[in-house]
């Protein structure tokens, strides 16, 4: 199947299960043509078709709950129920249980891709190696949570501690257009219900956010409580691209909230699965941090280690296969990570290049 059928057929597929907005999804394809790297991140049903063909001598490696559509992009922020400040993965919207090379290679091919781009000034080798020294000493150690209230000294560096100017991110967020009529009944339930105070005035704006779930519906309520705005979303949700590759024309299973529930972190309090909704709080600190908005002085080999490490955190759900994945591991060649993200680049690429004709 080719590029170009796949997206068609993929698409048609979300169209069964959930209401698209096709304005949205034709932007989202204009931005796929336009950049590589977008192109990467919009197109994670692709790579499901072609990883475990390309990528075969890996595809048989222990299985794991993976985030499965991650990339340098999928780290961010959020508080947990002690209201400190935690970083790590933070979309499993394409979650499913998949060999543990897979979020690996995806990250490393990420890395690549922002690289070649001049985002990262890493090399490639070592990027790659610091992404499996965290992530082996994160197994080894049986995790380790990213809380940067108790790390910020030695996290300082890597601009984890950034975030978004309070006006700007209100600015943004109050400027999206108002829904009233338009907005599902069963969303404008959920939302009155998980706003700190049931009795809140609030509006309700169709908000556009991500790439990958660029044509999905996202609806947030914004509202004053005691002085200062909140908000919360609910994005709907579509099952695992997975599905879409496997055949499977019925598959509706959502393995987004076992994969947080179980993942070694401490978790934010507001996100979670309702029927087919995804909640979360909005904040100014509870957001994806692009690599391009992190401070120009940063140890990148730190944050790649650290990305490693969280990659592990949510491996290390799936109970007992640490030592497996230790132990296989151990077998493979020094260079198996780079070779592996160089292959999936190099075919990602010609993908990017017969979408955008």
């Amino acid at each position: 199947m080719k590029v170009i059928a796949a997206t068609k057929s993929y698409e048609d597929w979300m169209r069964s299960r959930t209401h698209i907005l096709e304005a949205d999804l034709r932007a989202k394809h204009e931005q796929m043509k336009g950049d590589l790297f977008l192109f990467f991140r919009g197109t994670f049903f692709r790579w499901a078709q072609l990883w475990p063909d390309i990528c075969a001598d890996l595809s048989t490696a222990p299985k794991v709950l993976c985030s499965a559509d991650l990339h340098v992009g999928s780290f961010g922020t959020w508080r947990d129920a002690e209201g400190r400040l935690c970083w790590g993965i933070n979309d499993f919207d394409e979650s499913y249980p998949l060999p543990y090379t897979n979020d690996l290679v995806r990250l490393a091919t990420s890395l690549k891709m922002v690289i070649e781009a001049e985002d990262l000034h890493i090399g490639l080798k070592d990027g790659c190696e610091a992404i499996l020294a965290g992530y082996r000493k994160c197994l080894k150690e049986g995790g380790c949570p990213i809380v940067l209230a108790e790390h910020e000294v030695a996290l300082e560096k890597l601009g984890m501690d950034v975030v978004p100017q309070t006006d700007d991110f209100w600015k943004k967020l109050l400027a999206f257009p108002v829904v009233t009529r338009s907005t599902p009944n069963d969303a404008k339930r959920l939302l009155a219900k998980v706003l700190p105070d049931p009795n809140l005035d609030f509006k309700i704006v169709r908000r556009t956010a991500g790439l990958g779930s660029l044509g999905q519906q996202h609806f947030v309520a914004i509202a004053k409580c005691h002085g200062a705005y909140v908000a919360r979303e609910v994005k709907a949700m579509v099952p695992s691209a997975i599905f879409w590759a496997h055949g499977d024309a019925n598959g509706r299973h959502s393995y987004y909230e076992k994969t947080i529930s179980s993942a070694i972190r401490s978790r934010d309090p507001f996100q979670r699965i309702s029927g087919t909704w995804l909640i979360r709080r909005l904040s100014p600190d509870s957001n994806p941090i692009d690599i391009d908005h992190l401070p120009k002085e940063r140890d990148e080999e730190r944050l790649l280690q650290a990305m490693g490490c969280e990659v592990a955190n949510v491996h290390l759900g799936t109970k007992r296969q640490a030592k497996k994945i230790l132990r296989d591991l151990s077998l493979k060649k020094s260079n198996w990570l780079r070779s592996a993200a160089k292959d999936m680049a190099k075919i990602m690429e010609h993908e990017w290049r017969s979408f955008k004709k």
